[in-house]
């Protein structure tokens, strides 16, 4: 069995793995790498999108290896995890949804696609690469990704791990991924799903919806905020936020310490007007994250005042 990936995106550029098998027997979680991206019980991969204006625009959901179409879902609609939790969708919490069966006890699952995407039906044999849908919100879910589940005669496989399952932080392991993808798919404990700069104070809900992008702001903006939506966070990270503003004079710095994990989460970075108003210019703002002493995510965003 190997696997190629189930989404047509770059990892760590347009789309992000956010969440991990969870490698604990117990109530408490561990990836494959005895870090915490995920959470307690989860049995797939999350390959997710940065914001819904990615999904909007249309990202393949691809098989990823040959198979046999064994079982397919649709017509769920993109609203996520609803207000009365999971209960509500007792059965239906994969959302829409494909099943590949590759044979010898293999098979695949893809789930969360968008609303009316699904391109395959139960019977149709297809090729690894092969659009089965579009990444979508369907089902128990709180971001657009497609959640890959990797089953063995009816037992969830941790592609990262393969069949012998974990035997310990630093243990063998046998991945399912094929060598032309493995390299993209090194772990990365956390790291930057986008940030932009807004003239105002953004709301979540606007920045996960694809907004606050913009290369350029009007000069006589009353406001400039830097800002940032960030995955993979443990308590106790140190993060370091600056703005630099024309002629690379800082016009904006803060440090802080995490104080708890946290699969993802937006922080803002209010850069104070000067009573002459905001110059033009161009302005950068940076963040980093300090892990035991070492810098492990460090992203960068500019934006023009004219």
């Amino acid at each position: 069995m190997r696997l190629g990936l189930p989404i047509d995106c770059t990892i760590g550029r347009d789309c992000f793995i956010q969440n991990h098998v969870d490698t604990d027997p117990g109530p408490g979680f561990r990836d494959h790498a005895c870090g915490t991206l995920g959470y307690n019980g989860d049995t797939g991969t999350d390959f997710r999108l940065p914001s819904f204006a990615e999904m909007r625009a249309g990202v393949a959901v691809l098989a990823a290896a040959d198979g046999v179409v064994k079982a397919t879902r649709d017509g769920m609609p993109d609203t996520g995890r609803p207000a009365e939790g999971p209960a509500a969708l007792e059965g239906r919490t994969a959302g829409n949804a494909v099943i590949l069966d590759h044979g010898g006890g293999w098979e695949t699952q893809y789930s969360h696609l968008r609303q009316g995407s699904v391109r395959v039906k139960r019977g149709d044999t297809v090729e690894a690469g092969d659009v089965l849908g579009l990444v979508g919100y369907s089902g128990n879910t709180q971001f657009p990704h497609v959640e890959m589940i990797v089953r063995r005669d009816g037992t969830v496989i941790d592609p990262f791990l393969g069949p012998a399952g974990f035997k310990g932080c630093d243990g063998p392991r046998e991945p399912l991924w094929r060598a032309d993808v493995a390299g993209s798919l090194a772990y990365t404990p956390t790291g930057l799903l986008q940030a932009g700069f807004a003239a105002e104070r953004p709301a979540d809900d606007r920045i996960r919806d694809g907004a606050h992008r913009d290369a350029e702001l009007p000069a006589d903006t009353p406001t400039l905020v830097f800002w940032m939506e960030l995955f993979g966070l443990g308590a106790g990270d140190s993060l370091a936020v600056q703005v630099e503003g024309p002629g690379g004079r800082r016009v904006f710095a803060h440090s802080m310490t995490i104080d708890r994990n946290s699969a993802a989460r937006i922080l803002s970075a209010p850069v104070r007007r000067p009573a002459e108003g905001y110059r033009p210019g161009a302005y950068e703002g940076r963040v980093d994250i300090i892990r035991d002493g070492e810098t492990v995510v460090s992203g960068r965003r500019t934006v023009t005042l004219r």
